[in-house]
């Protein structure tokens, strides 16, 4: 039985940690949120509040789980600040803790938080300078791979690429992961490309939604549907891969990794146009979204200032209640901006409204943000402007003002 100790129960390590007890092993957590600790303890998700699987111990502070543990996995958040610049202080702050408190049994230190090239050789590594690596621990890199809400894939089926600082710590790391997940593990030749890996996957998913949100815009203007064109091309059998137009891009990773690329770029004389311009058009979609209100509100002489909106999910994902990034607090913020009485409904987190039906009685226009299934059931008789930030409705016989993203008005 290994010793594992998991610093950062969010919705990355707490998914970990229920599946290494789930193979059995021991399990001791970490978290500065005293209320997410206090849940744990209580045999609760601190994610949704559930009843957990696995039971096992968290604390705010506790050394001696960093002492005992054979394996230390670091799962705390990479943020950037509001000027777009990565924000380091969460992995820094954890890897001196470890650093610290560090036992004598050459534990397995692994960082599952996303960073940029370089941030293990650069950042974490000094930390523990007062070790000698391979004698007093290991140190790798095996960036989290976890998709909220996914029934297929989760935390024990997803693949997994690892990195060591040097090839035993990359050895030890793929040991580990390869016996706790279901699934192939890669290992890289250096940990610098165990960091980029994770970069670019999101960039990747940056950049086609971008492409596709810039053709939303274009091909609104000349009267073609931008979902049917793409689900057109998706009759190809090779060489395309389908993503689609929305209000936004949301979530931990995809608005918040290519920053971490574009910055390490610029530090060793590199400028990422292409990867700043992505994040420039995704960015503008909230706006855009606001726009397409305002538009039909012309349409029927109305005014966004005054108007009562109704805002229909506030995640940023269909179907479960992660806040993270999402672009419908942009579109909120937009719309108080130009005077609008914005009211929220989400059916997984704190809103203004306990029922779909309760937000409709109080408004007649309203944004689509997020396409939680329980928004299928909306009555569109009490509607009279629909703007589909998700263009959930595609397809459907809609008798009202309705606008998608990218398609054209009914």
């Amino acid at each position: 039985m290994t010793k594992i100790c998991v610093v950062g129960l969010g919705y990355v390590g707490f998914p970990l940690a229920q599946m290494c007890a789930r193979k059995k092993h021991e399990v001791c957590g970490i978290d500065l949120n005293e209320k997410r600790v206090e849940a744990v303890n209580k045999g609760l998700n601190p994610v949704n509040n559930k009843k957990n699987e696995f039971v096992f111990k968290a604390a705010v502070d506790e050394p001696e789980y960093i002492k005992r543990s054979d394996v230390i996995i670091i799962c705390v958040p990479t943020p950037v600040d509001k000027s777009k610049m990565p924000d380091l202080k969460p992995v820094i702050g954890a890897s001196e803790y470890i650093a610290k408190n560090l036992g004598k049994n050459k534990p397995l230190v692994v960082m599952e938080s996303t960073i940029n090239p370089g941030v293990m050789e650069d950042v974490v590594f000094p930390i523990f300078k007062k070790y000698k690596i391979g004698k007093d621990y290991n140190l790798a890199h095996c960036p989290e791979r976890i998709n909220p809400g996914d029934p297929k894939w989760n935390v024990s089926n997803i693949p997994r690429v690892v990195g060591g600082m040097t090839p035993e710590c990359a050895d030890k790391a793929f040991n580990f992961y390869s016996s706790i997940v279901e699934a192939k593990i890669t290992k890289m030749s250096s940990i610098r490309a165990a960091e980029a890996t994770k970069i670019i996957e999101n960039t990747f998913r940056d950049v086609n939604i971008a492409f596709v949100n810039e053709l939303a815009k274009s091909f609104a203007m000349m009267n073609i549907d931008v979902v049917e064109v793409i689900n057109g091309a998706a009759t190809k059998p090779f060489a395309f891969m389908p993503h689609y137009p929305s209000c936004g891009v949301g979530g931990h990773c995809i608005p918040v990794d290519p920053y971490y690329l574009i910055e390490k770029a610029k530090s060793v004389g590199f400028d990422h146009k292409f990867l700043k311009l992505a994040r420039e058009i995704n960015n503008s979609m909230p706006k855009y979204t606001v726009d397409l209100l305002i538009e039909a509100l012309n349409e029927h002489k109305m005014s966004l200032n005054g108007t009562t909106v109704g805002v229909l999910g506030l995640s940023y994902k269909a179907n479960v209640g992660d806040l993270r990034e999402s672009p419908s607090f942009e579109i909120i913020k937009l719309l108080k901006k130009k005077g609008a009485n914005v009211i929220t409904y989400d059916p997984y987190v704190k809103s203004d409204c306990t029922s779909l039906a309760e937000i409709q009685e109080k408004c007649d226009a309203f944004v689509l943000c997020t396409d939680h299934k329980e928004f299928s059931n909306i009555d569109f008789n009490k509607v009279k402007i629909m703007i589909d930030g998700k263009n959930m409705f595609y397809g459907k016989n809609i008798h009202t003002t309705y606008k998608g993203i990218g398609r054209r008005s009914n």
